[in-house]
């Protein structure tokens, strides 16, 4: 079982993984507590945003909205590579979905099709938002692909897991498409590499 890291903990591994990281007022206390379980993790979950502008960006998914409150991730990824922190602890960003793909990340399988929505994805998952419009036209610059990819095994790497610790919001809740515009084994790959 992983614990969650502490505020200072996921600060630390981001920035030694090489990524330039801005720390959004509060974030290290801001959460959705009290509305379930925030851990054990077993994962990191990639999404993109269906938003334009990094600074209104990063303040939406800070805030969330009326229906969804934030935070809506923990760390926001702009087009120019900059992780923003906006939470720590349970984030609203990847709701319900399938506990067989849960099983796999877990045992680091690969992943069958999400089919249901039957587990919490917010207890056991970190989740990275990344700006894009995600219509598959929206370029994904070369530094933002690069600190996705270097978030994402960053945090592999404090818990000692490999690339299939990562996946995608599409292979987690049926319905969804995001990250639309790369593919997650692509992406794998690349972290695959990262953490040799």
């Amino acid at each position: 079982m992983a614990p969650p890291m502490s505020a200072d903990q996921l600060l630390s591994v981001l920035r030694t993984e090489g990524l330039r990281v801005v720390e959004v007022d509060g974030w290290r206390t801001h959460n959705r507590a009290g509305h379930g379980a925030w851990g054990p993790l077993n994962g990191v979950m990639v999404h993109h945003t269906v938003t334009q502008g990094s600074q209104s960006t990063v303040r939406i998914c800070y805030d969330g909205y009326e229906s969804l409150p934030g935070p809506l991730c923990h760390g926001v990824i702009t087009k120019d590579g900059t992780v923003h922190l906006v939470g720590n602890g349970r984030a609203n960003h990847a709701d319900a979905g399938d506990g067989d793909v849960l099983r796999a990340v877990i045992a680091e399988k690969r992943l069958p099709p999400c089919v249901k929505a039957d587990t919490d994805g917010n207890a056991r998952f970190y989740g990275f938002e990344c700006e894009n419009l995600g219509d598959g036209e929206d370029p994904w610059p070369p530094a933002q692909l690069l600190a996705i990819e270097k978030a994402a095994a960053a945090i592999c790497r404090h818990y000692g897991w490999s690339e299939r610790s990562v996946i995608g919001h599409r292979e987690w809740q049926p319905g969804k498409v995001d990250p639309r515009g790369f593919g997650m084994v692509w992406l794998r790959e690349r972290v695959q590499e990262r953490l040799k």
